[in-house]
């Protein structure tokens, strides 16, 4: 419930930074299902189209796109590179430094607009640079950025791997590597690659995967100073934007409201367009009981990128005020999320199980959910199929997963609220008022319903004593 968005390809590893241009004319919104309706076109027909032109030539040197996604590595800019990549690869169409920058910038549009139709371009623009210099490493880095993006980590890991023995100071490589450990549930192996990152490239790219991975540890103190050190020594508001909210999400997750919302505004103040950390003051301006300027954040979220996570918590938002069709008609946005990243090559079943056990399919969120499983074995992963046995009544094998999804000290009140309601359902009941207790005690705002339900079960646990 109130699951988060998350960027590389899970909603649950650290949120990576997403660009988002300023308000401008013409800026792309999306008026809910219409425009997901047209989307779905779009991306079917995606696979022949060509990339923008741009196989007839045009593209710039590989570092000459300027740095638009804060945090990012290489300084890939999603909007303003995109047109004069283009245009120089029409002029220079044997640039394969182009071409491989050109396809980075598709993969930082769709992350940053929720839009995966740009990953088949991406996808060609890779291959064409590849097939202009077999192995040049700016390519392979680019496919593994790509390969993370569509939630693929095994072949994200396999070309981070190849562009590192090509360059083995590729940064783009180094961090993709990190985060497809991450997301392959091989937490030592990433608290080591983020070792062998820092000691080559460190910066803010390098910085925020390593305080994450020390946070998935339970290692919370130490991803904060972490986290305070890189924002303390960057000034590019891009960069500033993406640590600030970062260390508003870890405030947030510990239940610490003020600090989330400070951190929150400091990275409006440096980019006061960057979605994530809109997204983020919405959740905690719900943690703090303000519904209204919540409503109104993850409103203006939506409309500019329907991504699951934000979706799902302005449903959870509208439910709550009971307002059941606005909400319905979010949950429904998100199926046509699925079905448009689906349709773009993206692996999408996390994002189905997580929405779908609660405002779904609950037999289709299990499907997914074992799916997921079954390609990677993370805390997050544990937890979703977790939730999806639970809510399709078979507890006794939710358990080990629930337990699972705690076990590394990673602190989430979701996962712990999941746990405490499935030993709830097993006849664990010390366990399960333990649990939810907890759950409300480390963010009692982690989610709208499933904070209320929590509550709801505490008391009729102390009620059957």
């Amino acid at each position: 419930m109130f699951a988060r968005s998350n960027d590389t390809g899970s909603r649950h590893e650290p949120p990576a930074p997403a660009h988002t241009p300023p308000p401008a004319a013409g800026r792309r919104r999306w008026p809910h299902v219409v425009a997901c309706a047209v989307l779905l076109a779009v991306a079917v027909s995606a696979g022949a189209v060509a990339v923008d032109g741009a196989r007839e030539g045009g593209g710039v040197p590989a570092a000459g796109v300027p740095r638009g996604r804060p945090g990012m590595p290489d300084g890939a800019g999603p909007d303003a590179g995109v047109p004069a990549l283009q245009a120089r690869l029409r002029a220079q169409p044997r640039d394969f430094g182009g071409w491989a920058t050109l396809g980075l910038a598709y993969v930082e549009q769709a992350r940053t607009d929720g839009d995966p139709s740009r990953y088949p371009r991406a996808e060609r623009a890779l291959e064409r640079s590849l097939e202009l210099k077999p192995g040049n490493d700016q390519a392979l880095a680019g496919r593994a950025a790509l390969a993370a993006a569509r939630h693929d980590f095994a072949p994200a890991l396999a070309y981070a791997d190849r562009a590192l023995a090509a360059n083995p100071y590729n940064e783009r490589a180094l961090c993709s590597r990190v985060d497809a450990l991450v997301e392959l549930g091989r937490y030592e192996d990433a608290a080591r690659a983020a070792d062998t990152a820092d000691s080559r490239r460190p910066g803010v790219p390098v910085f925020t995967r390593y305080a994450y991975v020390r946070e998935l540890r339970g290692e919370v103190d130490t991803a904060r100073r972490v986290l305070e050190q890189a924002l303390a020594g960057t000034s590019a508001p891009a960069d500033v934007a993406y640590v600030a909210t970062q260390l508003g999400r870890l405030a947030w997750n510990q239940g610490d409201y003020p600090a989330a919302l400070r951190h929150y505004a400091r990275a409006l103040a440096a980019d006061d367009a960057y979605l994530p950390a809109l997204e983020g003051r919405g959740r905690a301006r719900a943690a703090s009981g303000d519904r209204g300027g919540a409503v109104r954040d993850l409103e203006e979220v939506v409309a500019r990128a329907p991504l699951p996570g934000p979706l799902v918590a302005l449903g959870e938002l509208y439910e709550a005020e009971g307002e059941a069709a606005k909400a319905r008609e979010q949950y429904v946005l998100v199926d046509a999320w699925t079905a448009l990243a689906r349709a773009g090559g993206v692996n999408a079943d996390l994002d189905t199980a997580l929405a779908a056990a609660d405002h779904g399919d609950k037999e289709a969120a299990l499907r997914a959910a074992r799916a997921e499983w079954d390609r990677r074995r993370t805390v997050h992963t544990a937890a979703a199929l977790a939730w999806a046995l639970h809510v399709n009544g078979r507890d006794e094998q939710a358990l080990p997963y629930a337990r699972r999804a705690t076990a590394t000290g990673y602190r989430d009140a979701a996962f712990l609220h999941h746990l405490g309601m499935i030993e709830r359902a097993v006849g664990r009941e010390p366990d399960a008022r333990r649990h939810l207790a907890a759950a409300l005690d480390l963010n009692p705002g982690f989610s709208p319903v499933g904070a209320r339900e929590a509550r709801a079960a505490l008391r009729d646990l102390a009620a059957s004593r």
